[in-house]
């Protein structure tokens, strides 16, 4: 890529709540360029307009994926759709040997090693991000460093009601993060043989880390995480609120940009800061 020539950059989901800030800010952003846009809503209108801006910006809104990476050729693909279909999204941009940044939770460790496969197979690369909030990513690294003294810790997440996935990729990126630091999150942090749970699902769910994860799902919230760690005679919370899907476009453009010169399958916004 030329040093002054802008990165050309597709959008999946571009009509939904997230897509809408997406497209915003590649087209306010020095550098990037918007050259598509892909959803099942709106087909044929102007992506700006449909965002909220008051000008047009040429580019209007398709609903075949494969035709418009064909058709637009851009370099980065930034999906914000949902779990059901962004496996299939992502690989269509992978095969094509486009680069993906994926910000839709709900991908299984099996998916994300079919797209690990795939970038290498590509040439291509792919970033599978919970969460693009720097706070977001600051309380998971705190919450990785913070392990190494505690031994007992919780997680809570709170997120609008019209969250599709649960527990959240966040939570459950943080709790992976703990059990790589500490190894005694085990089932004495999840199991007291005198525990009775009079109502199912009180105590949350228990990840594959042996952290007990509760969800929330009310209208009124954004996106909003807490670890709770205990401690003999002490607690330590670490928390980070978003407020507004603003929040997340700085991370979003960061992601982008380097994104263009990354390989393979990169798991998480911390390893590209």
């Amino acid at each position: 890529m030329a040093v002054n020539q802008d990165i050309r950059v597709g959008v999946c989901g571009a009509a939904g709540r997230m897509g809408k800030e997406v497209v915003k800010t590649i087209l306010a952003e020095p550098g990037l360029q918007l050259v598509m846009a892909v959803d099942k809503a709106h087909v044929g209108e102007d992506t700006s307009l449909i965002a909220g801006r008051a000008e047009a910006c040429g580019v209007l809104l398709e609903d075949n994926l494969e035709q418009a990476i064909q058709s637009k050729q851009p370099q980065v693909v930034v999906d914000f759709t949902a779990p059901a279909v962004v496996f299939e999204n992502a690989l269509t941009v992978l095969k094509a040997g486009v680069r993906s940044v994926i910000g839709t939770t709900g991908l299984s460790p099996q998916q994300i090693a079919q797209l690990e496969s795939q970038a290498v197979k590509s040439d291509s690369a792919v970033l599978v991000a919970p969460n693009f909030a720097i706070g977001a990513v600051l309380l998971m690294k705190f919450s990785q460093e913070a392990s190494r003294y505690f031994d007992h810790a919780e997680i809570i997440e709170l997120h609008h009601n019209q969250k599709l996935d649960a527990p959240s990729g966040t939570a459950l990126r943080t709790a992976d993060l703990m059990k790589q630091e500490q190894a005694r999150f085990g089932k004495t942090n999840v199991e007291r043989s005198e525990e009775k749970e009079i109502l199912l699902g009180a105590r949350g769910g228990v990840s594959e880390a042996n952290i007990h994860v509760h969800s929330v799902r009310l209208p009124g919230l954004v996106a909003h995480q807490e670890v709770i760690f205990g401690g003999i005679g002490q607690t330590l919370t670490i928390r980070h609120d978003s407020l507004d899907r603003t929040s997340f476009m700085p991370g979003v453009a960061l992601a982008v940009r380097k994104i263009v010169n990354a390989q393979g399958l990169i798991h998480g916004l911390e390893n590209l800061l």
